[in-house]
Parts: C-alpha cells; sequence; structure tokens
C-alpha cells in the first residue's frame, strides 16, 4: 500500500473541511453540505479503486496456485 494515498485521501479530507467552514461561516450550509457529499464521493471512488485492485491482486495469486 502506498502511502500516497493515505496523503491524497488526508489532502482531501482537509480541504473540504476548509471549504465548509468557510461556506457555514458565510451561511451557505447548503452548499457546505453538498460540498461535503462531493468529498465523500471522490475519497469512496478512491477507496473503490484500491479495493478493486486488492481482488484483482487476490485472484491473480489463486490463479497461480
Amino acid at each position: 500500500m502506498n502511502i500516497d494515498i493515505i496523503f491524497k485521501i488526508a489532502g482531501i479530507g482537509i480541504i473540504i473541511t476548509i471549504v465548509c467552514q468557510v461556506l457555514k461561516k458565510a451561511e451557505r450550509d447548503d452548499m457546505a453540505t453538498i460540498v461535503s457529499l462531493v468529498g465523500i464521493v471522490i475519497v469512496l471512488a478512491v477507496v473503490i479503486d484500491m479495493i478493486a485492485d486488492l481482488f484483482s491482486n487476490i485472484r491473480n495469486i489463486f490463479n497461480l496456485m
């Protein structure tokens, strides 16, 4: 597992948190909610890609045996 992916997910989380806080201070709670949901979708896409790679690796290991 690459440490880069962990930093990427953490960076996305920090950016989303900052943007949400700014939007909440500007009384744009609806936009803050949308930004939060977009951040969750982006992180889930990264994680799902990692899980797909994991299953591919497991399939390759058992095909070799």
